[in-house]
């Protein structure tokens, strides 16, 4: 049944208002370059902001999604409910929502900002998001995977919301790397030390943002992330471990080859083997002095091998949690969690850390 968008039936669906005392937007990572008919813009992100009238926490969260997806991936979720954003705004945080250089709001031509991969499709958005239960041969725990709010195939309407604001990835993804770095990091120096919540390929930006203002990044709550570590995807590969952009290693590397890697074994049933450094290790200095999250659910894809994301950072020193989600009675999510039926659960969850790490 297609949902009423009319303004009195949105009023009497609401149960409790939502009380701002600032909501707005701005732009961070403009680079100029030189087209034949004049200058143009390329890299520039879109930031939105909701600070509550009861703001209770000093650090704001910046939420960065992941893939294809854009901000509006926590702005409700598949089934029209309120999404993290409104609920953290509710519990006193200022939130800042970005759609990343080339996704959603932030403008993307390929002559300024480079190409982009092919567009996504219904089976791939059914097989890996909303439907994986049908696919269960694919990963040791697909089958699992029960809280799409509704049948999870294109027709249904929670399916189509969905669908509608996928997007293709950047096609060369250090390039995509380098100006998501960019972008995030004016845009801490623009609103001062803050958590970022990060989900799958926004993962990267997490990281770089971080190496590039250690200071200004006081936690990472990182929603699977893009990964294992070093390797590929589509756009490109994690040459640098988490990221196909430089990061800062100590004793430097200063070319990807400078990291020596081993494979460590699966820990578990249906796990995949992961790659992480050899000796010499080098450590990740500005990704340490902060508390880090890896977020893990049960029936996604990631769950066979987040591990080797949470081994990496703590090989290189980084103070890094692994939650998985079904170790605290959370079952049946798949990667897209923050869209499905029990996404307000997972944000209490989010919010615990937090508060246990004492950055609430």
């Amino acid at each position: 049944m297609t949902r009423s968008f009319r303004p009195a039936e949105l009023h009497a669906r609401s149960t409790e208002d939502l009380q701002l005392a600032a909501h707005g937007f701005f732009w961070t990572g403009a680079q100029t370059v030189d087209l034949p008919a004049g200058k143009a813009l390329r890299g520039q992100m879109y930031v939105e902001y909701w600070i509550p009238a009861d703001l209770h926490h000093p650090l704001p969260l910046v939420m960065i999604h992941g893939g294809g997806g854009q901000g509006t991936d926590f702005l409700g979720t598949a089934d029209g409910s309120e999404g993290w954003m409104h609920w953290f705004v509710r519990r006193g945080y200022a939130v800042y929502v970005v759609d990343r250089p080339g996704h959603g709001r932030s403008p993307h031509h390929p002559a300024v900002q480079g190409e982009m991969g092919p567009p996504p499709v219904a089976g791939m958005i059914e097989k890996l998001f909303t439907r994986p239960e049908a696919y269960p041969d694919q990963y040791a725990t697909a089958a699992l995977h029960d809280k799409w709010p509704g049948s999870g195939q294109l027709g249904d309407p929670a399916f189509d919301v969905f669908f509608a604001g996928a997007g293709p990835m950047a096609a060369d993804m250090e390039q995509s790397h380098r100006d998501c770095q960019a972008a995030g990091a004016e845009l801490l120096d623009l609103i001062g030390p803050a958590v970022l919540l990060t989900h799958s390929a926004g993962g990267p930006t997490g990281w770089l943002m971080a190496d590039a203002r250690p200071d200004l990044v006081a936690g990472i709550v990182a929603v699977e992330p893009l990964g294992p570590p070093f390797a590929e995807r589509g756009g490109g590969r994690l040459s640098w471990g988490i990221t196909a952009a430089p990061m800062t290693f100590d004793p430097p590397a200063t070319r990807p080859e400078d990291i020596a890697t081993e494979v460590r074994s699966a820990p578990f049933e249906g796990a995949v083997p992961c790659h992480l450094q050899a000796e010499p290790i080098r450590r990740l200095p500005n990704l340490c002095g902060f508390p880090i999250v890896v977020v893990t659910a049960e029936a996604s894809w990631m769950s066979m091998d987040n591990h080797g994301m949470v081994d990496f950072l703590a090989q290189a020193g980084a103070d890094v949690a692994h939650m998985r989600l079904e170790q605290h009675g959370v079952h049946g999510n798949g990667h897209a969690m923050m869209l499905e039926r029990n996404s307000s659960g997972i944000a209490a969850l989010i919010a615990a850390w937090l508060t246990d790490n004492g950055l609430s």
